[in-house]
């Protein structure tokens, strides 16, 4: 069964990364739009919870561990940097539709009833028994080459 959501494997070869570069400077870019109409604490949830999928999805996306000057480590963050940007809940079901169109972009959404269920199981019912074109999304996570993310988030602003 085709869920229309990129499962591949896209993002860096080992011999691509460079922690080096300005985040401007790196052919991928990732985003991640949050409904802007979603209470402070919602709004935080739902773009942890796409991000963390997001790292699943593809590879090369977080860099190595720091280490301080006392030695402990601190574990690698996004090396490419990660833009939260806010849009009305239409915006989010009109970007997911045409981002999974494209290829070579790693989608990853959350549905909203993802926010309105405890239980993992209830939400794969109430997921499952709703048709793709009747989901509305609380955070939609864009990953793929920089010139097609940046059209399909044209006119977005940061997540205030």
């Amino acid at each position: 069964m085709s869920t229309g959501v990129e499962t591949a494997r896209i993002g860096f070869a080992p011999d691509e990364i460079d922690q080096s570069l300005s985040t401007r400077e790196v052919p991928f870019k990732w985003v991640v739009v949050v409904d802007h109409d979603l209470p402070a604490g919602r709004a935080v949830n739902a773009a942890v919870c796409v991000a963390g999928a997001t790292t699943q999805r593809t590879s090369g996306l977080l860099g190595a561990d720091a280490a301080d000057a006392d030695g402990s480590t601190h574990p690698g963050l996004p090396w490419i940097g990660c833009t939260v940007l806010g849009a009305p809940a239409q915006r989010l079901t009109d970007l997911r539709r045409q981002a999974v169109a494209q290829p070579g972009v790693a989608v990853v959404d959350m549905p909203t009833q993802a926010q309105h269920t405890r239980v993992y199981d209830d939400y794969l019912f109430a997921v499952g028994n709703s048709r793709g074109a009747d989901l509305s999304y609380c955070a939609v996570s864009l990953f793929g080459p920089r010139r097609v993310i940046d059209k399909l988030v044209k006119g977005l602003s940061l997540l205030p």
